[in-house]
């Protein structure tokens, strides 16, 4: 299995196009040892031709020119995306479906139905794309029994419910909804390796623990390193879980899960333009490679 991290950071990306934080300005003027990074996307195959596409971020443009292997091989119009699961209906997740209206066949489009009734009405993505491609939309159940997806061969695809809250625009954005967000295991039929993606984890549920102990290789969140961490930058006064990320540090964070785990890959993603583990030098970033836990990055390219 072939997976290709398109974008590694949250919403906004890094630096943040108006953010003056520590980290955005550190980088802006080259006093940080670190990577920018766009917004949060995965793409994953078993072959290297036929890719099945996580999310369709903002800068989805920018990444798929960086990826030679998405690119257009056999017609005049063509792309190595068959199809796009979507894990939830945040702006960071799904705006880039915009980006690709040109396409001469309908977009093949996999989300549970929450996620497609937000995308017909509070952001009514779906509608607009009608005017063009068209979409062909797939429910995604909740029930962890799997689904494959025509033109991705030898991958099985697992979903189950992620506690979160939908999107402000949301018509039920204060009365969740499971498949609000979703966490996901692919898994390839031919060798049994799973990966487990969830950008959005809020909670470890035990359903959650014991998918990340079976999975050969986890890319989780990484948004924030401390619970108070918008707060401490100056920036808002929301919380880490209260915005539906588990913070790295402290008490039952996803440090001390992570430690605890047995997976053999443990890759954070969609970082945080605030996190301190952007810093390839700082102390927080030195506590992950202790424990053995990576920090992903536009490009990175994983084989499993």
């Amino acid at each position: 299995m072939k997976i290709r991290v398109l974008g590694s950071g949250a919403g906004g990306g890094f630096p943040q196009w108006n953010c003056n934080c520590h980290n955005c300005k550190r980088v802006r003027s080259g006093e940080m040892n670190a990577k920018r990074r766009t917004q949060s996307s995965i793409a994953v195959s078993s072959d290297g031709s036929s890719w099945l596409l996580f999310n369709a971020s903002p800068d989805i443009r920018a990444q798929l020119e960086a990826f030679p292997e998405i690119q257009p091989r056999q017609g005049i119009r063509d792309s190595g995306i068959k199809a796009i699961l979507l894990i939830d209906s945040q702006i960071d997740h799904t705006t880039g479906l915009l980006m690709l209206r040109e396409s001469t066949v309908p977009l093949e489009i996999y989300c549970t139905e929450m996620v497609k009734q937000d995308l017909s009405t509070g952001f009514p993505l779906f509608a607009m794309l009608e005017h063009y491609c068209t979409v062909n939309h797939h429910p995604v159940h909740l029930d962890g029994s799997g689904f494959s997806i025509p033109l991705i061969d030898d991958l099985r695809i697992h979903t189950h419910a992620l506690k979160s809250k939908a999107p402000p625009y949301s018509p039920h954005r204060h009365d969740p909804h499971p498949g609000d967000n979703l966490g996901v295991v692919i898994e390839q039929i031919s060798t049994g390796r799973k990966l487990y993606y969830a950008p959005g984890l809020g909670e470890i549920e035990p359903h959650v623990a014991q998918t990340l102990q079976e999975a050969d290789c986890v890319l989780v969140d990484g948004t924030f390193w401390r619970h108070d961490e918008m707060a401490q930058a100056g920036i808002c006064d929301k919380l880490a879980l209260d915005m539906g990320h588990l913070p790295q540090s402290g008490a039952g964070g996803m440090i001390e899960f992570l430690n605890s785990a047995t997976t053999k890959r443990k890759i954070l993603i969609h970082i945080n333009n605030t996190n301190p583990i952007l810093d390839e030098d700082s102390s927080e970033r030195k506590t992950l490679d202790e424990a053995g836990i990576e920090v992903s990055f536009d490009g990175m390219e994983i084989n499993l």
